[in-house]
C-alpha cells in the first residue's frame, strides 16, 4: 500500500526566494538599456519576465516530469497533527514536491524522523533548522 499523503492545508503565500546570478557586462548593459528605454521597470522585472517566458516554453516538459516523478506541484504543508496521524497509522511518507514543502514550526525532529522516509524538494523547503538537520540524510 503506498504511503498516505495528508490533506493539503491552505497556507499563506510564502515570501519569494532570493537568488543570485552572475551576468557578463555586455548582457547586463543590454538589460540596463531595455530598462532605460522603458521596456521593463527594472532589472528584476526583466529577469522575472525572462524566467517566466522560459518556464512557459517548457511547460509541457515540466508537466510530463511532474507526472512521471509523481511530484506534488505547488505548496505542500505538513503540520505536527498531519505527521502524528501518519505515525499513528504506522506509515511513513516519501515527500516529493516541486514548489514549496513546509513543515510547521511545531514539528519536532523526532516526529519528522519517525514519519518522513524521504524528502525531495525542487524549490524550497521551510522547516526549522533542527528538523532540517535531523532529516539531512533523507533529503534528496
Amino acid at each position: 500500500m503506498p504511503p498516505r499523503t495528508p490533506h493539503l492545508q491552505p497556507v499563506a503565500k510564502p515570501a519569494d526566494e532570493k537568488i543570485t546570478i552572475n551576468l557578463g557586462c555586455v548582457d547586463l548593459g543590454q538589460i540596463d538599456l531595455l530598462v532605460q528605454e522603458g521596456f521593463y521597470a527594472n532589472r528584476t522585472d526583466f529577469i522575472r519576465t525572462a524566467i517566466r517566458t522560459q518556464l512557459t516554453s517548457h511547460a509541457d516538459v515540466v508537466r510530463q516530469v511532474v507526472s512521471r516523478k509523481m511530484l506534488v506541484l505547488g505548496i505542500q504543508h505538513f503540520s505536527a497533527s498531519d505527521l502524528q496521524a501518519v505515525q499513528d497509522a504506522g506509515e511513513t511518507l516519501n515527500i516529493r514536491v516541486l514548489g514549496l514543502a513546509s513543515l510547521a514550526p511545531d514539528v519536532t525532529p523526532e516526529l519528522a524522523l519517525a514519519t518522513i522516509e524521504s524528502l525531495t524538494v525542487l524549490g524550497a523547503l521551510h522547516a526549522s533548522p533542527a528538523v532540517k538537520a535531523a532529516l539531512a540524510t533523507r533529503i534528496r
